[in-house]
C-alpha cells in the first residue's frame, strides 16, 4: 500500500511571496515537484478569487503524469494581509490509481478535516518542524489504513476472479450497454465496477469489456459488460458484438432529446441479432443536470413499458441509481437462468 502515495507536500500560501513548500515526504523530494505543487495550488486559489474549497479536491498534474488530492486550510492570523492565513496539503499519486482515491474520498473527508484542525493548532503556536512532519506522517498512515479497509470490504462484498475463484462462479452473463455517443455509457460502467466517475470523455473504440462478480442468494454471478460505441462509424461492426448477450442496457442522455429518440433505432438493431424479451433496462443518464433536462420521466417510462424494459434515471457523476439498475438486471438474469 505504501507506494500508492508517492509524495506529500505542505505548502504555505503567502499573499505576497506566493507558494512556499515548507514540509514534505519523502525527505528527498525534488525541488521541481515541490514548486510545481506549490504553484498549482496557489493558481487554483487565485482562479477561485481566494475562496477556500471546503471539500477535498482531486487535480491532475499532467507534466508529472500524476494526480493529486488537495485539502486547503484557512485560519485567522493577524500577521497576514487581511488577517487570514492559507495553506494546502497535497497528496500525489499515479494517474492509474485515481480510482482508488475517487472511491475513498467520502471516507477521507473527515480524516482530512480533523488533520486540518490539528495542523492549524500547530501553526498558531508556531510548533517545531518535527511536530508538523510527524502530523503529516500520521495523516498518511490514516489515509493508507482507510484505503486498505475499504479494499478489504470490497473484496468481501464483490469477490474478484482469480485462478481458483473462476471455478466458484456459477453464472456468467454477457450484458451489452448501448446508446448514442457521449450519453455516459462508459462512465456508468466505471461507476458500477469501480465506483468512480471518469471526468475526461474518451470515445469508445468499437467496444470495451469490463467485468464484475457479485453475490446473488449466496451464488457468485459474473457480469461481462460490453460497452458498445455509439458513433456512426462503428455501425457495421456492432451486430457481431450483440450476439450471445443475455441482458441489455439502452442508455440516453436526459439533456439531449436526439439520444432519446434514437433508442428505438438501437432496440430494432439489437432485435435483429438476439432475442430481446424483457431482459433489459432503459437508462436516462445525467439526472444530476436537472436544470438542463429535456426528457420527462413520464415520456421515458412510457417508452420503457412499450419495449417491456424497466426504467431508471441515473447519474454516473453522483452514482444515483447506478448500483440499483445493474443489480436489478443481475437478479432478473439469475432468476431466469438459475
Amino acid at each position: 500500500m505504501e507506494e500508492i502515495i508517492l509524495a506529500i507536500v505542505y505548502t504555505d500560501i503567502d499573499n505576497v511571496l506566493g507558494p512556499n513548500p515548507t514540509y514534505w515526504l519523502p525527505s528527498d523530494l525534488s525541488e521541481s515537484i515541490k514548486m510545481q505543487v506549490g504553484i498549482k495550488t496557489i493558481t487554483l486559489l487565485t482562479a477561485e478569487q481566494g475562496i477556500i474549497p471546503d471539500s477535498l479536491l482531486i487535480m491532475p498534474f499532467p507534466s508529472l503524469k500524476m494526480k493529486s488530492m488537495i485539502k486547503y486550510l484557512e485560519w485567522e492570523d493577524n500577521s497576514k494581509r487581511g488577517n487570514v492565513a492559507h495553506s494546502a496539503i497535497t497528496f500525489l499519486f499515479n494517474e492509474a490509481n485515481d480510482v482508488i482515491f475517487y472511491k475513498a474520498i467520502e471516507h477521507l473527508e473527515p480524516i482530512f478535516n480533523q488533520f486540518a484542525q490539528d495542523l492549524i493548532k500547530l501553526e498558531k503556536i508556531k510548533a517545531q518542524r518535527n511536530d508538523f512532519v510527524l502530523l503529516i506522517q500520521n495523516l498518511k498512515n490514516s489515509v493508507l489504513n482507510t484505503i486498505e479497509e475499504l479494499r478489504l470490504e470490497e473484496t468481501e462484498a464483490f469477490p474478484r476472479l482469480d485462478a481458483e475463484g473462476t471455478k466458484k462462479v456459477q453464472y456468467h452473463f454477457k450484458v451489452i450497454i448501448c446508446g448514442d455517443g457521449m450519453v455516459g455509457k462508459s462512465s456508468l460502467i466505471l461507476r458500477f465496477t469501480e465506483n468512480a466517475f471518469k471526468r475526461t470523455y474518451l470515445s469508445t473504440l468499437g467496444v470495451s469489456v469490463s467485468e464484475k462478480v457479485i453475490k446473488v442468494n449466496d451464488n457468485l454471478v459474473q457480469l461481462i459488460l460490453w460497452d458498445i460505441a455509439g458513433q456512426q462509424k462503428f455501425d457495421k461492426m456492432r451486430s457481431a458484438f450483440y450476439k450471445g448477450a443475455y441482458g441489455i442496457f439502452l442508455v440516453f442522455d436526459l439533456t439531449n432529446p436526439s439520444t432519446f429518440h434514437n433508442i428505438m433505432n438501437w432496440y430494432a438493431d439489437i432485435k435483429k441479432e438476439i432475442e430481446v424479451s424483457n431482459n433489459g433496462i432503459l437508462i436516462g443518464n445525467k439526472s444530476d443536470l436537472s436544470e438542463e433536462r429535456k426528457i420527462s420521466y413520464d415520456s421515458a417510462s412510457r417508452l420503457a413499458s412499450a419495449i417491456n424494459f424497466d426504467y431508471f434515471e441515473t447519474s454516473a457523476l453522483s452514482g444515483t441509481n447506478v448500483e440499483k439498475a445493474f443489480e436489478l438486471l443481475t437478479h432478473k438474469l439469475y432468476q431466469i437462468n438459475k
